[in-house]
């Protein structure tokens, strides 16, 4: 299939290398940075550009992985084109090409992506939605090329699992963060939290989230949690350990109460 990427960041770095491995051929790599789309177009034997009104009308797919809030200006500046308008957003319709174009849909990768970090994208799940059912079984086929794990599904359900992931992956790593903070006021290194954090993550691949869960909140330890929040000098800090806390301790008693 030959395809042009609009967009260079992150998801389609990560996008981009798996198509051109799966044997897709990359006609085209837009970027608004030009070192951007240098470097990815380089990595794949395509033309790099920054100029949307120079995308080849010839592509089979069109694949733009733009942050979110850019993707509509982006759309309204493209030239026509043949093909099929794919975006890669969680958390975005894919009716936004509704008004240029009738065959469009979505490709989401439910993962976190770092330009320079390998990932083996086989293992990624892949969401895929379409205008008509054929563009949904052209999309399905193309994602099979690239991973294992290949699920249709539609835009109600792809956004709140967008917003799911955000729970399970940017707040957590968010914490990671927080916790490092803490830590380092005691010139202690992040790295000894690894082995815990390893664990945890390894824990919910054979039990369910409630049945993992740990600490002085599932066990109504108000005396350690005071202590907790007595050491805590930043006021929004408390206020996320004291929230978290008693989602905890809710939920807990709520299963409690089931069981």
């Amino acid at each position: 299939m030959k395809i042009t990427i609009i967009g260079a960041g992150n998801v389609a770095t990560h996008m981009t290398k798996a198509l051109f491995d799966a044997g897709d051929s990359i006609l085209q790599v837009w970027s608004r940075t030009p070192e951007h789309a240098i470097d990815l177009a380089h990595k794949v034997g395509a033309e790099p550009l920054t100029d949307l009104g120079k995308i080849s009308p010839d592509a089979d797919l069109y694949l733009f992985c733009v942050k979110d809030d850019a993707l509509p200006d982006v759309i309204a500046r493209m030239p026509e084109t043949g093909g099929i308008w794919v975006h890669t957003a969680g958390s975005l319709s894919m009716e936004l090409f509704a008004a240029r174009k009738s065959d469009y849909g979505v490709i989401y990768p439910l993962q976190t992506f770092s330009r320079h970090r390998e990932l083996s994208f086989d293992e990624i799940p892949l969401f895929v939605e379409g205008s008509t059912p054929a563009n949904s079984a052209m999309l399905e086929q193309l994602a099979h090329t690239l991973s294992l794990n290949v699920y249709r599904l539609p835009g109600a359900k792809r956004k709140k699992l967008h917003l799911a992931a955000v729970f399970a992956c940017n707040f957590v790593n968010h914490l990671y963060l927080l916790s490092s903070d803490i830590i380092a006021e005691e010139d202690i290194p992040f790295e000894v939290l690894l082995p815990l954090i390893t664990e945890t993550a390894a824990k919910v691949k054979e039990m369910a989230p409630a049945a993992a869960q740990t600490g002085p909140a599932v066990r109504g330890d108000e005396k350690v949690m005071q202590q907790h929040l007595d050491q805590i000098a930043d006021s929004r800090l408390r206020d996320i350990y004291r929230q978290l806390s008693e989602s905890i301790t809710e939920i807990s008693k709520r299963n409690q109460l089931l069981t």
